[in-house]
């Protein structure tokens, strides 16, 4: 039960949030065969995902169509709204580093972290940025020097003097402090609302301050429903962006002709080892399969590292990182623009992807972070995760750019083929060890897929079940298996533009969500700053 025994000092207090609810989570469940279901949000979320998932596969031409009107529509239409709401966000989340709410502690001020800074950011990378790594690595940087695709940032040359970082510098505006500002939003009003206030760790909790007990009822049901939605949409969005990527590289190391049945396959194959982490639970499955994860990738880039230009590689990332930096309030402007296709066709999709995924990577990273101090928690979410991704994205970025220097053309011929799966194949196909690395690439891919898969099972299960930690493990196979699904019905009903599309179209409804959290955050946070002053 979330309730207060405020003292009187605190009765005084304005700034202290006084909870005076009954709710006791899960009164309001039903539990047929032996489920745990927050009624309605699992069942009407259920009923809408299997209704979407059987639509999409009965009408697959019609799918295809709407999905590729529905995304070029929506990010033209709200980027200016998409664009301004991350900005706010970075800004927010900046200011509490410096504020003195920054001292409070996730759990109070006796709670003592529950893993080490090593497992913890393991578990962090692997749901927070996941396939997306080796996808865009090679495809973001090529794509914006090519002049055939007129797609170059802030509208610029990257192969005029003065330019030459210009497309590792759109790449890090995707992968840096704006995206990641997003995650440290929902992850910590999450984690203040569920460890320091004691309300369930799900989304409408942390609307209490703006709707008080009106969160147990309909105004709560939307909020997690929306949720639920987004986290499927989102995650979704990346396993057929891994599938793709799996099936194209088995087919370019071990010749295995490329089908739809190849990638429904690996759909199907993959859900079916994220089923086993999710049985194991959360450090038996989803911490020691990110553990692993962290290694092989650490590895792939140290390998990628020493074979290129080392040197060279670092200084081109330093380079790169000090334009960013000097660029970062040009990019982040939606007005007066003369680069639209970067901006409608990259950065509006990518703030909608990111604000889909916040729920899931934001309940998470919540899950995980009892203990630490908010100031602690937004440096490692916010700033160490923005540097890691930079530098990853310039090493093999910068080796693709390098071999196209070289008159090396493998990557910029699938980019414009529209192959985008196949880039990172061709940059590692001109290194040493090919024929052995190849093969480590498809199995990261695949553990990148599963603890994708299996965190965001174990969330989706957390918030229809009322924001339950235990729910039942038939529920959790249930989500597993569905993500898995509607994988399947986004690929065969439009392919890339489906998975996009859908990402977006729950991500712009979602900020207007984030938003509002925003406010009941820093409420939040100014009670827990209050009790800790007495």
């Amino acid at each position: 039960m979330a309730s207060s025994d405020t003292e009187d000092s605190d009765d005084a207090n304005p700034n202290v949030l006084d909870f005076d609810t009954e709710y006791e989570i899960g009164q309001d469940n039903i539990q047929p065969m032996g489920l745990d279901i927050h009624n309605p949000v699992f069942v009407i979320s259920g009923a809408l995902v299997v209704a979407f998932v059987a639509a999409s596969l009965f009408n697959q031409e019609a799918s295809a169509a709407f999905f590729g009107w529905l995304r070029p529509f929506l990010t033209s239409k709200f980027d200016w709204f998409l664009m301004l709401s991350v900005n706010l966000m970075v800004v927010f989340c900046l200011a509490l580093v410096f504020l003195p709410v920054g001292k409070v502690r996730l759990g109070g001020a006796d709670a003592k972290p529950e893993y080490s800074y090593a497992g913890w950011i393991a578990m962090l990378f692997s749901a927070g940025i996941g396939i997306g790594l080796l996808f865009f690595s090679v495809l973001e940087p090529m794509y914006y020097t090519l002049p055939e695709l007129d797609s170059w940032p802030l509208g610029r040359d990257p192969s005029l003097p003065g330019n030459e970082n210009l497309a590792l510098v759109g790449t890090f505006f995707h992968w840096g402090i704006s995206g990641w500002a997003i995650y440290v939003l929902v992850a910590l009003s999450l984690a203040v609302f569920s460890f320091n206030l004691g309300l369930p760790l799900t989304l409408r909790s942390a609307f209490y301050p703006l709707l008080g007990e009106r969160v147990w009822g309909w105004w709560g049901h939307v909020i997690d429903i929306l949720a639920v939605f987004a986290t499927l949409f989102g995650l979704t969005t990346s396993l057929g962006l891994g599938a793709q990527q799996v099936a194209a590289g088995l087919n370019d190391v071990f010749g295995i002709p490329l089908s739809d049945m190849l990638t429904v396959g690996l759909i199907l194959g993959i859900t079916a080892i994220a089923l086993v982490s999710v049985l194991l639970g959360m450090d038996a499955g989803v911490k020691r399969l990110s553990e692993i994860n962290m290694l092989m990738a650490l590895g792939l880039f140290i390998f990628v590292l020493i074979v290129g230009p080392t040197l060279g590689l670092l200084e081109r990332f330093g380079a790169a990182m000090a334009d960013y930096v000097v660029n970062f309030a040009a990019l982040s402007n939606p007005f007066g623009r003369e680069d639209t296709g970067y901006m409608h066709g990259w950065t509006t999709f990518y703030w909608a992807w990111w604000i889909a995924w916040s729920p899931f990577v934001g309940m998470f990273i919540a899950r995980i972070s009892y203990g630490r101090t908010v100031r602690e928690f937004i440096i490692c979410v916010l700033i160490a995760p923005t540097l890691v991704c930079c530098l990853w994205m310039s090493v093999f970025g910068t080796m693709a750019l390098d071999q196209l220097a070289a008159g090396y053309e493998g990557a910029k011929d699938v980019v414009i083929a529209y192959q985008p799966e196949l880039s990172f194949f061709r940059m590692i196909d001109q290194l040493p060890l090919y024929n052995l690395i190849a093969p480590i690439c498809l199995v990261l891919i695949v553990v990148f897929f599963v603890t994708s898969s299996d965190s965001g099972s174990l969330v989706i299960d957390t918030i229809t079940a009322g924001g339950k930690l235990d729910a039942p493990v038939a529920q959790r196979v249930f989500w597993c298996t569905f993500e898995g699904l509607v994988a399947i019905a986004l690929l065969l009903g439009g392919g890339l533009n489906a998975l996009q599309g859908a990402a977006v179209s729950m991500g712009i409804p979602f900020t207007v969500v984030l938003l509002g959290m925003m406010y009941c955050l820093w409420v939040a946070l100014r009670s827990e700053r209050a009790k800790l002053l007495g």
